[in-house]
């Protein structure tokens, strides 16, 4: 939760919400009323409202009303963000008193945590169906590698029913991993690892084609 975007009050205007929204480079504020949570403002209703000299207690009907709970996740939060558009999540503890926002901006630093963005190693993408998938299977074949997941997400390709699975792993060298996953017959979309060992890969993989094609 941030210690510095200020939350708005029912007397404040909507040039004062303007001012600490440039001042924070946010694009919504709360308002609380007394510790209760009434809405989230943003500048474009401010702004397409001419709400600029209207006070918050005016506003009411033009607020957002996104929140999430302290004890919740943050795939819920992520998921508020993506839903709604905003730029700040209030957050509520359990009796329902406002707490504070959280910023997209510390949202991103937290789940890239989250997923291991900042561990050495690298990423590998597959696509497969549904019933394919099998998480101990993968995992498997990345342990049988002497190496470790350490994260895994699974999403949807827009109007198809393929999923696409991404691992990030904890070595730089893929080569061996994506080799097995090739002889049972893994369709994968992409790698991203250092430069010198794909191309060693490629390599490897071009010298085999040749070799076969010469026999």
């Amino acid at each position: 939760i941030s210690e510095v975007i200020p939350s708005l009050r029912l007397n404040d205007r909507g040039q004062k919400a303007l001012n600490w929204m440039e001042i924070f480079r946010i694009s919504h504020l709360p308002v609380v009323d007394d510790h209760e949570y009434i809405g989230l403002i943003s500048d474009k209703s401010i702004y397409d409202l001419n709400l600029t000299d209207k006070t918050m207690d005016d506003c009411r009907e033009y607020m957002l009303q996104p929140k999430v709970l302290t004890e919740q996740h943050i795939y819920e939060i992520v998921s508020l963000i993506s839903e709604w558009k905003i730029s700040v999540v209030p957050v509520l503890d359990f009796k329902r008193h406002y707490k504070g926002v959280i910023t997209v901006f510390d949202v991103a630093q937290h789940f890239a945590d989250l997923v291991a963005v900042k561990e050495p190693g690298g990423v590998i993408v597959l696509e497969l169906n549904p019933m394919d998938y099998s998480l101990a299977q993968i995992t498997r074949i990345v342990e049988d590698n002497d190496a470790k997941i350490l994260s895994l997400y699974v999403s949807r390709y827009p109007d198809s029913t393929v999923i696409k699975v991404t691992l990030k792993v904890n070595v730089i060298d893929l080569s061996p991993i994506i080799q097995t996953l090739v002889r049972f017959d893994y369709t994968i979309s992409a790698v991203f690892m250092d430069d010198s060992k794909l191309k060693d890969l490629y390599g490897d993989r071009f010298d085999q084609l040749m070799r076969y094609m010469n026999m």
